[in-house]
């Protein structure tokens, strides 16, 4: 295993995570995950971390985490929004949903705010068909919403 020092606090978590797997190459899915669980998302000098650290070339790292869709190589919000855009939400109005929390943040999905306060995206589906047209905040359900409920719920996360 290569010689490493570990000056930025970030490299010292991604250490960490690493160390919980053991420097094992196989759960390169795994520190992804945990550093992502951590960092908010996978920065560059965290991927060619890992690279270095499991003695992986960085063509795998990265292949792996832009393969994946739940990795992310650019920085999320805090508060990330799924709008659910599947065929019972899009009857009942999921696309106005998203339409006016576009228009209320100022961003079109998927992007995220320069505050990094929040970051929007439509997805196809949240198994929550019952409630739809539905949204997910940082895994909090928000169901039955119409475009003039959003500002009552966007202010929950502020």
């Amino acid at each position: 295993m290569p010689v490493v020092t570990t000056e930025s606090p970030t490299i010292a978590k991604v250490d960490e995570i690493i160390e919980k797997h053991l420097y094992e190459e196989s759960a390169l899915i795994g520190i992804l995950q945990d550093t992502q669980k951590e960092l908010n998302y996978l920065p560059k000098e965290a991927l060619k971390h890992i690279a270095l650290r499991l003695d992986v070339p960085l063509n795998r790292v990265y292949s792996v985490a832009t393969f994946y869709r739940a990795f992310t190589l650019k920085p999320r919000g805090k508060y990330t929004i799924s709008v659910c855009l599947g065929t019972a939400c899009h009857v009942r109005g999921g696309k106005r949903i998203l339409e006016e929390i576009e228009r209320r943040l100022g961003i079109k999905a998927p992007d995220t705010t320069t505050d990094l306060k929040y970051s929007l995206q439509g997805v196809n589906c949240l198994g929550a068909c019952a409630l739809g047209p539905v949204i997910v905040i940082n895994g909090e359900y928000h169901g039955q919403l119409t475009p003039k409920k959003i500002e009552g719920i966007l202010k929950q996360y502020k």
